[in-house]
């Protein structure tokens, strides 16, 4: 539900665009054939407003008249999920709003959502963001879209819920398809996959492209089965297309690994439904091939578990950087272990939530006995809680440690192999890798990657690294709403030069798509593999041939020199 009126009709809104000179020449095209559009998709066409205009004077160089109730309404809520998920030129990483290249936004300070220096005597710009979308309710709806693109020109984007960390569902001048609508929800305790025997089947959740996981682990719960998913409420279901780690994946595997059907309208406008059965190449494709390369899945249908309970370890400690080194070097010398015992979590900083339902409470207590001491000597804490499904662990711990939303924040991210944990000199190597890396960010580990899944090699396009690595690592920096063109430059170097350390003690391995350096080197080879990469180069081709379908670092994608990356800093 949004929080003011802004969401005008896109007919509305033409007599306050006709002075936007600028917009409607990029677009290229008169507001008679939107106006074509908007009909043919029943009125769902709207003009993109962005998200803090209501508190500032000017937008898009004209003066227009601040709203001090909906700017209240949005420094209230500037960095609540639930507020950014509902509105579409809300991103969750919020420098995707702005055309980082020139500075033009419309952002306020995230740490001061108040601060009077973010608006006032500020031009507001829509920056990155699409200007035009389609709240999608239906497969003509993206079909019109398809057509509109390919008889105009004009680019496509993508967007389902916005936890976007690389920008590959925003785009200046581009005609955006908005996915939140589509969130209905099943469950089949014996569902068979389109054109497979009967002999094939699955207790399966089938939900829209735009459903969010807190509510598919809520319908889940409800019927006592248990969905392998991301951790943070305001995800997408397109989370599994870049491969999809969940901390429950060390046992139950990758979000590409649980998918078993996709319903996707490709750019023929067509209604693909890829399973083992048919479309085997797409849906190889679409397990790990990720962004908006293939086509736009309308529904999706994973396996679930049964009804899982789960033992958590809750350790923190107050941290610096001597004691954080030593800290990380305990996870290290423990994790093999841990991993073996079916645990997966996060290490964010001086602070353990790692989970398992593989121990006992006594068992998962000696397990982690060890850091629960070191957090205890550094005043901190550790328990074992044991919750009796995944559903009671997510409402009760992870809603509050989930990943902050609103601020500027880019990431670089490393799959740490598992031969470094095996030997004390690649123990060590870590550690002192780790180190370095302290002055500048606490590394953020997701222990998440599908160590004990019995995976069937081949069936997924995702790097192969994900297969015999133990950690997802990253390395965060931030940029603030007034940063200068310097600025950014200098913090994504710094990502990039420290991200590098652990690509370097890694050779072979790889990075998560979804989570990825925004620049990272030999991409096609750091997220899918060289092999990979070029079957899915044809698959692409085959449903795609036009390129109507691209973002930043995608398969297929034209290199950054293309217009549609103009917002990116080069």
């Amino acid at each position: 539900m949004q929080l003011w009126g802004w969401n005008l009709s896109l007919i509305a809104l033409f007599s306050i665009l006709v002075t936007d000179t600028k917009a409607n020449t990029i677009a290229g095209i008169s507001s008679e054939h939107w106006d074509a559009l908007n009909t043919t998709v029943n009125g769902r066409l709207s003009v993109s407003i962005p998200f803090s205009k209501p508190c500032f004077s000017s937008f898009e160089g004209q003066p227009v008249q601040p709203d001090q109730s909906a700017c209240s309404a949005i420094q209230k809520n500037y960095t609540d999920a639930v507020t950014r998920v509902n509105d579409f030129s809300a991103y969750m990483i919020s420098q995707w709003e702005t055309c980082q290249s020139t500075g033009e936004g419309c952002l306020l300070d995230s740490n001061k959502p108040t601060n009077p220096l973010a608006y006032q005597n500020v031009d507001c710009r829509r920056g990155n963001v699409a200007t035009y979308y389609i709240e999608v309710q239906s497969s003509d709806d993206v079909r019109a879209a398809f057509e509109f693109s390919r008889r105009t020109g004009i680019r496509l984007s993508v967007k389902n819920h916005g936890h976007d960390y690389k920008g590959r569902s925003s785009g200046k001048d581009t005609l955006s398809l908005w996915l939140r609508s589509l969130d209905s929800i099943s469950y089949n305790s014996v569902f068979v996959p389109s054109g497979c025997s009967s002999d094939t089947k699955y207790s399966a959740i089938t939900y829209g492209g735009g459903a969010l996981l807190q509510d598919v682990y809520e319908f889940a719960d409800q019927h006592n089965v248990t969905f392998i998913g991301g951790y943070h409420q305001t995800i997408g279901s397109g989370w599994f297309l870049g491969g999809g780690h969940s901390i429950l994946s060390p046992n139950f595997g990758l979000g590409v690994d649980r998918v078993v059907q996709i319903k996707v309208i490709t750019p023929n406008g067509h209604l693909q439904v890829a399973n083992e059965c048919q479309n085997t190449d797409l849906f190889w494709a679409l397990r790990g091939g990720g962004g908006s390369a293939f086509g736009v899945v309308m529904e999706s249908t994973h396996r679930v578990e049964p009804q899982l309970a789960l033992q958590a370890a809750i350790i923190k400690f107050p941290g610096n950087i001597s004691n954080l080194a030593d800290w990380y070097n305990l996870t290290i010398q423990n994790s093999l272990r841990w991993g073996q015992n079916g645990w997966g979590g996060h290490i964010a900083g001086p602070s353990i939530i790692h989970v398992t339902p593989r121990l006992g409470a006594q068992e998962a207590r000696e397990d982690m006995q060890e850091a629960i001491d070191f957090a205890i000597a550094q005043g901190g804490s550790g328990v074992i809680d044991t919750l009796p499904s995944w559903n009671a662990f997510f409402a009760k711990y992870v809603l509050s440690a989930q990943a902050a939303v609103g601020p500027e924040v880019m990431l670089g991210t490393r799959l740490i192999s598992t031969s470094l944990f095996e030997t004390e000199i690649g123990r060590q190597t870590l550690a002192q890798t780790i180190k370095n890396t302290l002055p500048f960010a606490s590394p953020y580990i997701v222990v998440g990657t599908p160590f004990l899944f019995n995976y069937t090699k081949g069936t997924t396009s995702v790097t192969p690294a994900w297969r015999n690595s133990l950690w997802h690592l990253s390395v965060k920096g931030q940029f603030n709403f007034n940063s200068t063109l310097e600025e950014r430059k200098f913090q994504y170097s710094e990502v990039a030069r420290h991200i590098q350390a652990f690509r370097d003690i890694t050779p072979g391995s790889g990075a998560y798509f979804n989570e990825g350096d925004v620049y990272e080197p030999n991409h096609e080879e750091s997220f899918w593999g060289s092999d990979n990469y070029a079957r899915l180069l044809e698959v692409k081709r085959k449903y795609d041939p036009d390129n109507l379908l691209t973002c930043w670092q995608c398969v297929g994608w034209s290199g950054p020199e293309d217009p549609l990356y103009q917002c990116y800093i080069k």
